[in-house]
């Protein structure tokens, strides 16, 4: 990936890890996003990855909003800036917490049913 500091890029890589991306996906998003748009034979040799292997990583991606594709002839991927990366993960664990906040009580009652049903 280029003369980047081989920490830094740990660093980033196992946040986007803990974030709920694959080691692959981290990996493909890092190199899009620093290398700019990509035909995926470019990938490939960028990450020493075959086509068969980044293509489920690419959708994977695509699905997630994290990677998009311009409909050329060769098709070409690029990744959204890091910070609207760290936005959307942001959004979404505050989704998250929300939807389990408004389901919190009715949670704790199942479960709370759950646990007298055992112990009766």
């Amino acid at each position: 990936m280029g003369d980047i500091d081989i920490m830094s890029l740990e660093r980033v890589l196992k946040a986007l890890e803990d974030l709920g991306l694959s080691r692959e996906e981290s990996e493909v998003y890092v190199y899009l996003a620093k290398a700019g748009p990509k035909k995926v034979s470019e990938l490939g040799a960028g990450l020493r990855m075959t086509k068969r292997q980044l293509y489920p990583v690419l959708k994977g991606l695509k699905n997630k909003g994290i990677v998009a594709s311009r409909p050329e002839r060769a098709q070409m991927f690029f990744a959204i800036a890091f910070e609207e990366l760290l936005d959307l993960f942001m959004r979404i664990g505050a989704e998250k917490a929300r939807a389990i906040q408004e389901t919190r009580q009715e949670l704790v009652s199942s479960w709370r049913e759950t646990t007298k049903k055992r112990n009766s």
